[in-house]
Order: structure tokens, then sequence, then C-alpha cells
């Protein structure tokens, strides 16, 4: 989010599963990941995750990101463009998230920000309910 650095997990069907509260932008992926104990987590439960390019040289089993590199060999590409499609749900989920109105406007401590985002997470998920629903 613009500004702001908070840390989702996404199920396989788009549904919004976890979100950490909201650090400043600046924060790097991997430092979140941290102060948030995501990692410890995800290897605990035995989560197999699928995770972006800033999860690259993560020290996990569970944790599975794309191959980096230019020149990679076809099996490679292939592994990341499974990845990538993989990933799709939860890509959607966080453009949605960044949709909303109230998160591009947001000024205030990251704390506030924190607790409104996880409040439209639960909006989204609803309205995502009610879409497959019918």
């Amino acid at each position: 989010m613009h500004g702001m650095n908070v840390q989702v997990i996404v199920g396989p069907d788009g549904t919004i599963l976890w979100m950490s509260g909201a650090l400043p932008g600046k924060v790097h992926d991997l430092t979140a990941a941290c102060v948030w104990g995501i990692l410890r987590e995800l290897d605990k439960a035995g989560t197999l995750t699928l995770a972006d390019k800033a999860y690259q040289g993560v020290e996990t089993a569970v944790v599975i990101t794309p191959y980096k590199g230019r020149d990679k060999p076809e099996s490679q590409k292939r592994a990341n463009r499974s990845h990538a499609k993989l990933r799709t749900p939860g890509e959607r989920a966080n453009a949605q998230l960044k949709s909303w109105r109230i998160l591009r406007k947001l000024h205030c401590n990251p704390s506030k920000a924190g607790h409104i985002v996880k409040a439209i997470a639960v909006l989204q998920n609803h309205r995502g309910a009610q879409t497959t629903r019918g």
C-alpha cells in the first residue's frame, strides 16, 4: 500500500487469511516478515507459501520464490510462469485492497492504518464471498 507496508497472506481462492499491522512504506518486505514473525509461523505450521521476489533468499523450506536472473534455462522459466499463475489470486486480492480510495487518502500513523486495512480486508472478503455465492 502507498506509504505503508502491510503483509498479506491469501488463500488459493483469493480470500485474505491474515494481514499484518502496518509499518512505514520504506520497510523492506523481508524485514516486515521478520517483525511480524511470518516466516517462523509458516515454517512451524508447515504451510507451503508462494512468495514474490522480495522474499528471495529466505531460509525456509515452506516459502517458494521465483527463480531470478536473466538467462534462465527453460525449465526455470516454466517454473516461474507456473509460480506466477498460482499467485494470481493473491496478487488480485492485493490489487483490490490497494483500490480502496480511503487507503490512498490515509494520513495517519501506521498503527491506526493497520486497523483500517484489516477492517477493509474483512469487507473485501465479505464482498468476495457474496459474489461467489451468486
